[in-house]
């Protein structure tokens, strides 16, 4: 199947309801990134990884400690399916989001999802997502942690500093333009500099192609 570079959007989930399906490690780091960003969260698994009891102990998340039934999908805009190893639940699931008309994730299953879930950086208010189309989700993982350096505590606090700009733009300047110039020149000088090392055995892949095309010319 060729590579789908999809359409890459940012979901607003606070206050939705969403569902989670699985309690390992996995549905641990999702549910974590959903509370983070607000969603209404609901597991479903008969068993939970510690961190995902804690949740549930504290009321932070719902949990159901059985397996998946159809009816649990009421009103969800969004569930992420974290089992591997169950690939007619994963086609039941894109199914019912067919008919449903909702979105679903199940995890290294992209022909029966509707969404991708990129590798995300997270620095301050700054999200970075990264995706390969599929292709190389091994890649995607060593460029957030590349990222992750780059974008340091100084990174944060500069963003910190320009939304406090921002605010005091809009509070003591009532024209747009100067107000977009001003945070122009705040920005004047920034960049994101990199250069990409690659590893070894590509750089021999890449001379031995070479060499043998100057053999055939």
């Amino acid at each position: 199947m060729a590579a789908n570079p999809g359409f890459q959007i940012s979901l607003d989930v606070r206050g939705w309801p969403v569902l989670v399906i699985g309690g390992d490690e996995e549905a641990a780091d999702k549910v974590q990134r959903l509370l983070e960003a607000g969603a209404k969260v609901t597991v479903i698994s008969p068993t939970l990884h510690e961190v995902l009891r804690k949740l549930a102990a504290s009321a932070k998340i719902i949990h159901r400690g059985r397996h998946f039934r159809a009816n649990d999908l009421e009103a969800v805009i969004l569930v992420l399916n974290t089992i591997r190893d169950d690939r007619e639940l994963s086609h039941s699931l894109m199914r019912l989001a067919r008919e449903q008309k909702f979105l679903i994730w199940s995890v290294d299953q992209p022909d029966v999802s509707n969404v991708v879930m990129p590798a995300v950086v997270s620095s301050g208010h700054v999200r970075v997502a990264i995706s390969s189309s599929g292709q190389a989700p091994a890649l995607s993982g060593f460029m957030k942690e590349d990222l992750e350096r780059i974008l340091d505590n100084e990174f944060v606090a500069f963003v910190d500093w320009l939304g406090q700009l921002r605010e005091q733009a809009k509070a003591n300047e009532p024209d747009a333009e100067k107000r977009r110039t001003l945070l122009r020149e705040a920005l004047d000088g920034f960049r994101l500099l990199g250069k990409v090392q690659y590893p070894k055995v590509w750089l021999d892949q890449r001379a031995a192609v070479g060499a043998g095309e100057k053999r055939g010319s």
